[in-house]
């Protein structure tokens, strides 16, 4: 079966105002499809657009926070007004929490799963009968390389993660057979903003937040034009699942083969101080 061609397709893309999300549109437009940017930084949107710069292709910039049921609810008619339909939907909005367990607040983990995982799933609730109604359609939901493993000061995050991982399987699994495929992402390091913008325990002094998030930093190197190249070529392919970067493809393989010791030994591969926090 030949690729499947992205010209002249229109693709929803969340957190389209900075990093995977707009390499994502970025590389979307290049290959002719048309784009409905959402985000809530409404700025961040239209740099995006003028990155773009290109008559080639329709775009529209919607003011969307993916934890805003009735906004969610409302999107498919605006995508709808202005572009006639949808046939690419990649749920890429995403936030971090650093801390442990005990560190995060109830409030705070429930902020998390608000925009990881429940955006995801409202996104796609919403979404769906449009993508139905095309010969061909995709799903692409971004989980994390900590949606392959857990590390400790990432129970938050990692509990997203893990569950858009299981919530894309199971729908790529009763999907099966119809027009619309599904494909979970998990980028490892990739030097978005992501760390800088992560909510922090309170009791963190400024000085220990700099420090966790110049450890972070220091782990996140792949570009997101290139991670943006490899999802897209994955989406092209059909692809039910694709991993991002050597760091994940070498995390998932040792997971793989050591299921429950898995952190011991990747500990052993991070340098001193670089462990996530």
């Amino acid at each position: 079966m030949p690729n499947w061609n992205l010209e002249n397709r229109t693709a929803v893309v969340t957190g389209a105002a900075s990093g995977i999300g707009r390499a994502l549109a970025v590389g979307l437009a290049a290959r002719g499809c048309n784009l409905a940017l959402a985000d809530r930084n409404v700025a961040g949107l239209e740099e995006t657009e003028q990155v773009i710069a290109t008559n080639r292709v329709r775009i529209s910039r919607h003011a969307l926070d993916v934890a805003d049921r009735e906004a969610v609810a409302a999107l498919p008619a605006a995508v709808e007004a202005a572009h006639g339909g949808l046939d690419l939907l990649v749920n890429n909005a995403g936030v971090a929490v650093g801390g442990t367990f005990d560190d995060v607040t109830e409030a705070d983990f429930e902020w998390l799963f608000e925009i990881n995982f429940w955006g995801v799933v409202r996104m796609t609730r919403a979404f769906l009968p449009l993508l139905r109604a095309q010969p061909e359609a995709r799903i692409v939901n971004l989980s994390s390389l900590y949606g392959l493993i857990a590390p400790p000061g990432q129970t938050a995050y990692a509990a997203s993660k893990f569950a858009v991982r299981g919530f894309s399987q199971a729908l790529a699994h009763e999907l099966a057979g119809s027009s619309v495929g599904v494909t979970v992402v998990h980028p490892g390091g990739v030097a978005t903003s992501v760390a800088d913008s992560a909510r922090l325990p309170a009791h963190m002094t400024p000085d220990e937040a700099a420090r966790g998030r110049a450890a972070a930093n220091s782990l996140l190197k792949l570009p997101p034009e290139r991670a943006a190249a490899i999802i897209l070529a994955a989406v092209e392919r059909r692809q039910g699942r694709v991993l991002v970067g050597t760091d994940a493809k070498l995390v998932a393989l040792i997971e793989r083969l050591v299921p429950v010791s898995y952190w011991s030994l990747i500990q052993k591969l991070i340098p001193r101080g670089r462990a996530a926090t």
